[in-house]
This record gives C-alpha cells, sequence and structure tokens, in this order.
C-alpha cells in the first residue's frame, strides 16, 4: 500500500472514455471534472483495437491527445491495459484465444472477456501491447497508475479451451507428481475413474448425471484461480520492469481468483466495483433484508485483501444492458449515500462509472453521472456535493483503517468445494447474511477474515471473536491456529457440518465434527438435511427459541468444561443438544448443530455480550449503519449512514462534530433520507 499511501490526496474521479465521443467534447468534459473538484481519471482498459489496430501496427495518437489534454486540465490519469477485449484480427487470426463451453463450443468475437488465460499465443500478444503501452506512457507526469485487465473472470469464471485442459494436464503434473498421488487425491477408486496417463486427465467434462468428481472439480479452481494470476504476473512483471515509480492494481471481485494472493504477490493494492443498486435485482430473502446496505458486505470482503483500497466503478446511474441487468435510477441522495458508504469500509480512491452513458453499444443504459444529451441533472448536482465535501475532508480520512472486534471466517478451498457440494455450501451463504445482518442492526462493526496457510495467530488476534459458520473442509494446521486464538482468550463460533473434510475434500475417518471435535468438546451422534416437507426443529434457549435454516446436528458432549445452552424442542430429538459452550484455557467455542440465521447470531451476541462501541454516548436506529475508521494519530471517525427512504433520528449525549458540515452535534439530530453524518 505504500505507494497508494504516499499521494497523501484522496482521489475522486471518473471512468473517461475518450475514443467514444467528439474530440471538440473532451476540454469541455475536463473542465467540468474539475469544476466537481474531481481529480484523475481511468482511461483506455477496453482500447486495444485504438493501440493496435492491426497485427504489429502501433498507434497512440489519439490517447496522446486525451491524456495530454487531462493534464493540462490538472487531472492524473490511471490506465487501463486493454487484455479484456482483444480485436477482431486477433481472435479472427488465432482463435486458439477464444475460450470455450464445457461442451467445447467455442466462444466467438464479440463484447467482451471471451478469451483464455492459457493459450500461449495469447500471452505474446498481451505482454506486447502491455510493453508497448507501459513504453510509451511511463514518463507521462499524468499517469499515475496501471489497472490490470478490467474485471478478471467476469461474465465467466470457467474455462475449457483446449489450451486449458492442456495447461491442467500440467498443472496437476507440477502439484502431484505422479499419477499414484493424483488417484489418492481424487478418490479415482470410486466408480473406476482411475488414471493411468497424464493424457487421460482433463478439466470437468459434460457426463450422463451433471455432477463431476468433487475432488477433481475442486482443484479445477485452485487452477483457474493460478492461471488468473498467473496472466496478471505476466503484465505486473511488465510494470514492475519498465515503471516501477507507476503503481499497479486491477478491479473486481470475481469468482475463482485468490485475490488475497493476487494482491499480495503483485499489486500495491486491490480495487473493487460498486454496484449496490444490484440489490434490486437480487434482493437478499427473508425479513429485514439489506438491498443496498448489503454492499457493506462486499466491502468487508474487498478489505480483508487490502485494508484500505480502490473503488474504480462507483455505481452512479440507473443500469442496465440491452438484454440483462435493468435497475431502477438511485434516489436522490442514494449516490451520495454509497459513495460514503465506500469510504467507511475503507476506499481511499473512488471513481464513477461513468462520465456520461454510452450512446452506442451493449451498455447504451448503463448510465453515468451525465445523460447522453450532456445537460445538467440530478445526479451531475450530487456529484458537485460530494466533490466539494470531498475535496475538504478527504485527505483526513487517508489511509484511517476500518475498525472492528469481529470477523466473519472464509476461506477460498470452502468457497470452491461448496459451489458443487449442496450439503454445506450453500449454508454459507445464509450464515454469513445472518451474521452480517445481525452485527449491522445490533450497530457493531465487522471484518471478514480469510484463513489460508499463510494466516498467523497475530492476523486473527486483532479480534475478540471469529464467526466460522460451516468450515467442511480444516486442516490440522488451522484447526492447531483456532485453539491457540481461543486459549489466548479468543471467542469462536461454528455452525453445522464443520471440520470433516480434509484439504482434497475428502472425509476424514473421524467423528463429526472431525479435527476441531476436541476443541468444541463436542460430537456429533446424527444429523439431518431438511426442507419444506420436512423442517429443521426449533431450539430453545434460556430466553426463547429460535430456528435453525435446513440443517441439524444433534450434539454429544464430549468435554467436562461444556455446557449445552440450546436444546431441540420437537421432532424425536426433544431435549437433545443442539448448541454447546465449551471453555478452552482462556477463551470460548461456540458449536451449533445447524445453520444460522438472524435470531440465533442475535441470541450469540447477546451471550457473548458483544455490543456496538458506541452505545455509551450514542443511540442509533435499526436503519442506520454505523462504521469506525481510525488514523494513526488515533482519531476516529464515525460513519453514520441511513439507508432508509425516511427520516432518521439519532440521540448523542456527547457533543461530537460533523465532519461534513462543522456543526457541533448533541442531543436529537434528525437524518435526512439516504443522509449521511461523519462524527
Amino acid at each position: 500500500m505504500k505507494k497508494f499511501v504516499q499521494n497523501e490526496e484522496f482521489q475522486l474521479g471518473v471512468c473517461y472514455y475518450p475514443e467514444h465521443w467528439p474530440e471538440e467534447l473532451w476540454a469541455d468534459d475536463y473542465r467540468r471534472m474539475k469544476e466537481m473538484h474531481f481529480s484523475t481519471v481511468r482511461l483506455a482498459e477496453f482500447a486495444w483495437a485504438i493501440f493496435e489496430p492491426s497485427e504489429g501496427e502501433f498507434s497512440f495518437e489519439l490517447f496522446d491527445r486525451a491524456i495530454d489534454l487531462a493534464h493540462e486540465h490538472g487531472l492524473k490519469v490511471v490506465l487501463g491495459t486493454p487484455t479484456a477485449t482483444p480485436p477482431a484480427w486477433l481472435t479472427h487470426k488465432y482463435p486458439e484465444v477464444l475460450n470455450s463451453t464445457q461442451e467445447g463450443v467455442q466462444f466467438q468475437h464479440g463484447l467482451r472477456r471471451h478469451y483464455n488465460y492459457n493459450a500461449e499465443i495469447y500471452h505474446q500478444f498481451s505482454a506486447r501491447i502491455v510493453r508497448k503501452m507501459v513504453e510509451h506512457y511511463r514518463n507521462h507526469p499524468a499517469v499515475i497508475g496501471w489497472q490490470l485487465d478490467n474485471e478478471f473472470n467476469c461474465e465467466v469464471d470457467v474455462f475449457y479451451s483446449d489450451a486449458d485442459h492442456k495447461a491442467f494436464q500440467n498443472w496437476v503434473k507440477k502439484k502431484y507428481e505422479t499419477l499414484d498421488n493424483v488417484n489418492q487425491a481424487w478418490g479415482t477408486v470410486f466408480w473406476s475413474q482411475t488414471y493411468t496417463s497424464w493424457e487421460q486427465i482433463h478439466l470437468p467434462r459434460p457426463n450422463p448425471s451433471q455432477s463431476q468428481n468433487p475432488h477433481l472439480a475442486l482443484d479445477e479452481k485452485r487452477f483457474i484461480s493460478d492461471s488468473t494470476i498467473a496472466y496478471a504476473k505476466l503484465q505486473a512483471d511488465i510494470i514492475r520492469e519498465v515503471a516501477p515509480h507507476q503503481w499497479i492494481t486491477t478491479n473486481g471481485l470475481y469468482g475463482h481468483i485468490d485475490n488475497h494472493q493476487m494482491t499480495e504477490d503483485l499489486l500495491d493494492f486491490f480495487a473493487y466495483d460498486s454496484y449496490p443498486n444490484f440489490s434490486t435485482i437480487f434482493p437478499d430473502k427473508g425479513k429485514n433484508p439489506l438491498l443496498d446496505r448489503k454492499w457493506g458486505w462486499n466491502l468487508s470482503n474487498v478489505r480483508s485483501v487490502s485494508s484500505t483500497f480502490g473503488v474504480f466503478e462507483q455505481q452512479s446511474g440507473p443500469g442496465g444492458w440491452v438484454n440483462r441487468m435493468q435497475q431502477p435510477s438511485p434516489k436522490p441522495g442514494q449516490m451520495r449515500l454509497w459513495t460514503y458508504q465506500s469510504i467507511a469500509h475503507g476506499a481511499d480512491m473512488l471513481l464513477y462509472f461513468r462520465w456520461r452513458t454510452a450512446t452506442m453499444g451493449t451498455e447504451t443504459y448503463w448510465h453515468g453521472i451525465n445523460d447522453y444529451h450532456n445537460q445538467p441533472n440530478r445526479r451531475v448536482d450530487e456529484a458537485k456535493t460530494i466533490g466539494r465535501e470531498l475535496n475538504q475532508i478527504g485527505n483526513d480520512l487517508l489511509g484511517a483503517e476500518y475498525q472492528a472486534e469481529v470477523a466473519i471466517v472464509r476461506d477460498y478451498d470452502n468457497e470452491w468445494d461448496g459451489e458443487l457440494d449442496l450439503w454445506h455450501g450453500p449454508f454459507s451463504d445464509r450464515s454469513n447474511t445472518a451474521w452480517f445482518k445481525a452485527l449491522q442492526y445490533s450497530h457493531v462493526p465487522s471484518d471478514v477474515a480469510y484463513i489460508n496457510d499463510h494466516t498467523t495467530l497475530a492476523d486473527l488476534n486483532q479480534y475478540t471473536t471469529l464467526i466460522y459458520p460451516h468450515p467442511a473442509i480444516m486442516t490440522e494446521r488451522t484447526s492447531e491456529l483456532l485453539e491457540a486464538f481461543v486459549k489466548a482468550g479468543g471467542n469462536v463460533i461454528f455452525g453445522c457440518r464443520t471440520g470433516y473434510k480434509d484439504k482434497t475434500g475428502q472425509c476424514y475417518m473421524k467423528p463429526f465434527p472431525g479435527v476441531v471435535s476436541e476443541l468444541c468438546g463436542v460430537t456429533v451422534d446424527e444429523f439431518s438435511l431438511h426442507n419444506a416437507e420436512h423442517p429443521a426443529p426449533s431450539v430453545k434457549t434460556r430466553v426463547g427459541t429460535f430456528q435453525s435454516d435446513g440443517f441439524s446436528e444433534v450434539l454429544q458432549v464430549q468435554s467436562e468444561n461444556a455446557e449445552v445452552i440450546g436444546s431441540y424442542s420437537e421432532s424425536h430429538v426433544v431435549g437433545k443438544p443442539a448448541l454447546v459452550k465449551n471453555s478452552v484455557g482462556n477463551g470460548t467455542v461456540y458449536y451449533f448443530g445447524g445453520v444460522f440465521t438472524e435470531e440465533s447470531a442475535s441470541f450469540l451476541l447477546e451471550e457473548l455480550q458483544i455490543t456496538s462501541p458506541v452505545e455509551s454516548w450514542l443511540v442509533l436506529p435499526q436503519k442506520v449503519e454505523l462504521a469506525i475508521r481510525k488514523d494513526q494519530n488515533g482519531k476516529e471517525f464515525i460513519f453514520l449512514l441511513n439507508y432508509s427512504d425516511s427520516e432518521q433520528t439519532i440521540q448523542v449525549k456527547n457533543m461530537r462534530t460533523n465532519l461534513l458540515t462543522g456543526e457541533a452535534l448533541q442531543g436529537e439530530v434528525v437524518m435526512e433520507p439516504y443522509g449521511v453524518v461523519i462524527l
């Protein structure tokens, strides 16, 4: 993060496409950006055909003029490498660069992200265009950094071209060294799948059952991640070599990439593309829906990758392609709310998508700040307000880190294994949402913490409580790390389907929950998957009852330090343990034999006496989010975000200053619909 933070300026800006507009518009566009207090533009991430109109012929004139003019207006420039959109001459002459479906049907030229990561010729062309661009712009005074590609694994996150199958064979051979090791790791003795030559190994292909060997499928995701990172490294290495003074990032948060590894190995910081209005298309189910507030969960995931980060596409208008993703227009104040949502969760650089809505192509309805007509509108006025505010306070926030004592724990192995395994995968999303809701509505800021082979006890010790809902895959190393955390005084919360698989996704021959049974102080007597016709039994506690959500495990206490704090209240399991608390060293482990709901998560928050860090001086309604960032001098910035379309009243017991207005606040304070206060 050093290169990013050392800019010592909060960077607010916009994505701009000079190639889409008559050149006589550019100067007026840049002038108006500066009037909005924008400092930065992102350019060129889809412009390969401009830079290399035919094979080996390079042209920089258009972007030279656009970048020079941006510099004249005092704007900094982020350049995207254009590899997400290979030009037609390339895909026509070298069709082996195209991705394919699992059935072997090759994608064709058009739209974007139709290439694969493993075609050698695509590596060569990608390396050449990146080198040409970086050599050309490495000394331009406006260019501050590079975005690799655009949204790795967006649109599609599986790859089945011939090049991918061949690369997978080599990847498997390098990882396992011998076919015996492959057969053991993938359990190929089952159904006579045993491999006797490397050429027999492929990525998953169609079959009669429409399923896959789960252990091969898990390695498939690991291979895709490694392929993506290797392709990103190809580009990052060139930039490091040619322009070491310019920073490197990439954008998006998509499937089948270990973004933590990629950021650690290649990037100066991570960037996210934030579109909270997707909540109008994919609302979370159940009562008390989070809707656009759920983007705090996405941003928490980003923050686990990069503690402070960039947002390279912040939604600024209604969204939609010509054939899908139809979203309504943001209501008055929502664009500002979403901007501060990103900043509250750690963004130190924010670029809106986009300056002006495209008049052609697939995204003619993915609206930007300006409409086609280029005349004033409500979104332009709102952007001016945001620019004016951040021009005054943005630098105060720079580098301040989000504060949380509770973390929801995730890991890539379980996420990838759970895509196929319906006996634990769907539970994680439901439990994560339930916990995030309970924490949000209790005004308890939370992090996401990813566990991997490099995680240390010091990484975990910054938290008092870890919530790890359904880690079916649990290694001895992770078990020992969590045990050390608990013995030192931490709390860990597990849910059903914990600990019964090894690194390959095969099941331990141990009583559930496998390698963490001793830590949890329980084993599982019996379990059941539930559905609408066979609902999960209720769980009775000292304060009432709550439902599990789709699964139940009957627990057997195995530790003298364990206490049953929840029992089933119906069915043939009535009176049997469902929720157990086990004391280990100076800490505590809770094991729940079900899938979490908002009610069960709230019960455990009360049980652990986890309360809002501001409850002594600030009273907040449920619809207002609390987020806290603290700078290196210990100064705290308290973000209050109203996600409601109605006024919300907060109570400030101790006088505080609203950073946005300079006003001293005490007593009852009314927040406007979609309003923001920073204390």
